[in-house]
């Protein structure tokens, strides 16, 4: 049975790694439209890294950037209800509170690989939350991107801060770096304007 569930999810992930090679190929129209049949059959209880990957990539296909906005919070959102579900962790105070253009993200009251819950009993880490950590200074540094195309450029500065912070966990190989330069050409074009 277990196995029968790791080849559903791998299937699931090969789907959305087709549709990315799409896009990455230039065909955004072609991906869009696949990215949307496995969003509605994921649904809003689909397991929480496929949401996150998929949504990070759609928003990509998007001509508008309130939609791309969209689509780069539901990823988010997504990744921070992976990061819920690996068990009990401290809510923000007042001021650490986020709302949807500011959602936490990792090192916002979390450390290590579990979090710390009420009177310090710490959670299990979700089997996923590896792999969606990874994701968050590219989460952070999208959401910084859109924020600067709509012109709000105080949540941008939010999240290219929340980028940075996140990146440091990232190892120094291909990713990492890549996700470093990008970081830095967006705060350079923001320090430009």
């Amino acid at each position: 049975m277990v196995e029968q569930q790791e080849a559903s999810d791998d299937a699931v992930m090969t789907r959305i790694g087709q549709a990315i090679m799409l896009l990455h190929g230039g065909d955004r129209e072609e991906a869009r439209k696949r990215f949307g049949a496995l969003w509605s059959e994921l649904g809003a209880d689909g397991d929480a890294l496929h949401r996150c990957t998929l949504a990070h990539y759609m928003a990509d296909t998007q001509d508008d950037p309130g939609d791309e906005l969209a689509w780069d919070l539901r990823a988010l959102t997504a990744a921070e209800g992976l990061r819920a579900a690996g068990g009990p962790h401290e809510a923000a105070g007042p001021d650490e509170a986020a709302g949807p253009d500011e959602a936490a993200g990792p090192g916002d009251g979390e450390e290590g690989g579990a979090a710390e819950g009420p009177g310090g009993v710490r959670g299990v880490e979700h089997r996923d939350t590896p792999a969606v950590r990874a994701f968050y200074p590219s989460l952070h540094l999208n959401l910084a991107a859109d924020y600067l195309k709509l012109q709000r450029p105080d949540s941008a500065r939010i999240h290219l801060q929340r980028a940075r912070a996140a990146a440091e966990s990232l190892a120094d190989d291909g990713y990492g770096g890549g996700v470093r330069a990008a970081i830095d050409r967006l705060e350079r074009r923001m320090r430009e304007q």
